[in-house]
């Protein structure tokens, strides 16, 4: 089993700048993927990023590219999430996830993630 913890979450005004963080510990051998979801208010849950183990393969949804940049320090493991120019729109429930995978096609959908995490609230003001 691996567990998940996320840290850095908080309210934010619209422009600003906030890192997500998310350590995972147990059998952490199998987290070869690891990302980003986020879930607003009556909404499903959405992909934002996601980094693969050596950083080879990193995807960002098209609504995030440019403002905001995964990382991952296998050292400790973890993986970080530099949100720059929030906007409103941005206000969410952020999840990490890990996935036991080197490579996939399908990195967009919550079934290719094995873990999750309990989430981190991100709110960003107008």
């Amino acid at each position: 089993q691996v567990q998940l913890v996320e840290s850095g979450g908080g309210l934010v005004q619209a422009g600003g700048s906030l890192r997500l963080s998310c350590t995972a510990s147990g059998r952490t051998s199998t987290t070869y993927a690891m990302g980003w979801f986020r879930q607003a208010p009556g909404k499903e849950r959405e992909f934002v990023a996601v980094v693969t183990w050596s950083s080879v393969y990193i995807y960002y949804d098209h609504s995030v590219k440019g403002r905001f940049t995964i990382s991952r320090d296998n050292a400790k493991n973890t993986v970080y999430l530099q949100m720059n120019s929030l906007k409103p729109e941005d206000t969410a429930v952020y999840y990490c996830a890990a996935g036991n995978w080197y490579y996939s096609g399908s990195y967009q959908y919550t079934n290719q993630y094995d873990y999750w995490g309990q989430g981190t609230q991100v709110s960003v003001s107008s």
